[in-house]
């Protein structure tokens, strides 16, 4: 489980595709206290570390993983969000975020609103009545929160600190991101399906 607040931004070092495929990720934190078999969310994937160096960490990622999130187009030097799985006693600063991308979305436009800046996402079809105005979403595993839903896309206000320590500061329109919906949300609507 998660927050969705992102604690670093690490990059793509490697990238090796055989059955699976090996993704290595470049971190700024110190790998000592990282153990094999945790869970890292990465731009909101929730990952299972395999291997780690120390600057570094390694991923097997299914083919799965690469067909329902953005990881099949990241390359060497991408920049991804990181959270580390959350402890018994951590603070609860964002939402519940179980890691698990519902969907890609992609940036549609953006404008500046005062310091922060509006950020437009067109969302997939299937995910578009989970999306409700001030309820929370978690975009390439950032906690934020929802302002405006229309008929496909919703809109989420930027401050100045998040675009500075996460990846959002790099979006372009354009850009496809992961898009994981509020829990709460997603179980009321398989229970809403069950009745009918």
């Amino acid at each position: 489980m998660f927050t969705g607040i992102v604690t670093h931004i690490g990059s793509i070092r490697n990238i090796v595709k055989s059955g699976d495929t090996r993704m290595e990720i470049t971190v700024p934190f110190d790998t000592e206290d990282l153990e094999i078999g945790a869970s890292v969310a990465c731009s909101g994937a929730c990952m299972t570390v395999v291997e780690i160096g120390p600057d570094w960490f390694a991923l097997t990622v299914s083919g799965e993983s690469l067909k329902k999130t953005t990881m099949s187009q990241w390359s060497r030097g991408t920049a991804i969000n990181l959270e580390r799985a959350l402890k018994a006693g951590d603070e609860l600063g964002g939402h519940i975020v179980s890691g698990h991308v519902d969907g890609i979305g992609a940036l549609v436009s953006m404008a500046q609103e005062g310091d922060s800046t509006r950020m437009t996402f067109e969302a997939p079809a299937s995910l578009r009545r989970l999306i409700a105005s001030k309820g929370s979403i978690t975009i390439d595993g950032i906690s934020l929160t929802v302002n405006d839903v229309g008929s496909t896309t919703f809109d989420v206000n930027v401050i100045p600190h998040t675009r500075v320590v996460t990846t959002l500061g790099e979006r372009q329109v354009g850009d496809a991101v992961n898009l994981e919906i509020d829990m709460l949300a997603r179980y009321v609507a398989r229970l809403q399906d069950y009745d009918a």
